[in-house]
């Protein structure tokens, strides 16, 4: 009987290992259950880990590792960032929430997999899919509205439209207008859709239109629709900060000085009081930082050797004790 009693209790884990879902064995999550032979005592000393999104510290067994980046938050927090992202993310890569991190780490599919319900997860399969079809060039959505059928578009020269048929409806239609394409087509004027076809110059020529509500970001392509606002602004797929009328770059102009002249000059969106006041902030915060470290510079100068000294008693008076224990008692 005391045998079989342990052949029993291996068969019952190698039983709950089996039953586990490959999706969980994918996750990067820590092993909640204490390891064979550890103490209770061990494990209520167990390690503790800092979350930079709930500012919490958690026990390692409910946190997770981001395989791309190796940067560690808890669970919890890592369902609700990535089930948000997919709902606002539009298809885009999710990508690690630490603002800091030097990797600028991506999380995989088996890792969305984990933090994410299957509802989502397709979700996120479909959008991505369409973004992709949105960013290529050579690919086009079927205007037909039964089919809406992903079709290809061939070469054809510069900024000249042409046609593509559908592999689904067997409809022809204009790359640019989306029209039906019949011999001698002319695109109508002033038409909001423009050519798959263009080249890189071209779209940025056109997206240049201060007119225009929706515009592409120029480093990764997506669009972007502005309503009102600052004229600053900020892609959430890729974070660049550039300048809605020309597209310049903004990412190091935390003045904002490109707004002071140019054809952009006094069209930031904000008064021009209230422009100043950013500027005087920032100039502040780079001012009071400055004058604390040339403040405590020299204060930590002047109390080192009072430091040294406060470090340097416990160490002389441990000696001494550890001298008197031994010499030989008389």
């Amino acid at each position: 009987m005391a045998d079989s009693s342990p052949a029993q209790g291996q068969s019952q884990d190698k039983g709950s290992m089996a039953s586990c879902s490959p999706a969980q064995d994918q996750c990067s999550m820590a092993d909640s259950s204490p390891a064979q032979g550890q103490s209770p005592s061990s494990a209520k000393s167990e390690v503790m880990v800092y979350c930079k999104l709930c500012l919490i510290e958690h026990p390692k067994a409910s946190t997770s590792t981001l395989h791309t980046c190796n940067c560690v938050f808890c669970t919890m927090c890592l369902k609700q960032y990535v089930q948000l992202a997919i709902r606002e993310g539009g298809g885009g890569p999710v990508t690690c929430p630490d603002m800091a991190c030097q990797r600028t780490g991506v999380l995989l599919n088996s890792e969305i997999a984990c933090f994410a319900s299957a509802d989502q997860v397709e979700l996120y399969q479909r959008l991505k899919f369409e973004r992709g079809v949105q960013l290529d060039p050579s690919r086009v959505w079927c205007p037909v509205l039964e089919c809406q059928a992903v079709c290809s578009v061939g070469p054809s020269s510069e900024g000249q439209p042409t046609s593509v048929p559908c592999p689904a409806c067997h409809a022809t239609f204009c790359s640019a207008c989306r029209g039906p394409w019949q011999d001698g087509h002319a695109c109508p004027e002033h038409q909001p859709m423009r050519s798959s076809s263009l080249t890189s110059q071209s779209r940025r020529r056109s997206c240049s239109d201060s007119d225009l509500p929706i515009k592409q970001c120029p480093i990764c392509g997506v669009y972007i629709e502005r309503n009102q606002g600052c004229a600053q602004m900020l892609c959430k797929s890729c974070k660049h900060t550039f300048c809605w009328y020309c597209l310049q770059n903004l990412d190091g102009d935390i003045f904002l000085r490109h707004y002071d002249k140019g054809p952009c000059r006094n069209k930031l969106g904000h008064s021009r009081a209230s422009v100043m006041w950013n500027r005087t902030q920032v100039v502040g915060i780079l001012v009071g930082v400055s004058v604390i470290v040339l403040v405590t510079s020299p204060l930590l100068l002047l109390a080192s050797p009072c430091i040294l000294c406060c470090v340097w008693k416990p160490c002389r008076g441990s000696k001494k004790r550890r001298k008197k224990k031994d010499l030989p008692q008389l």
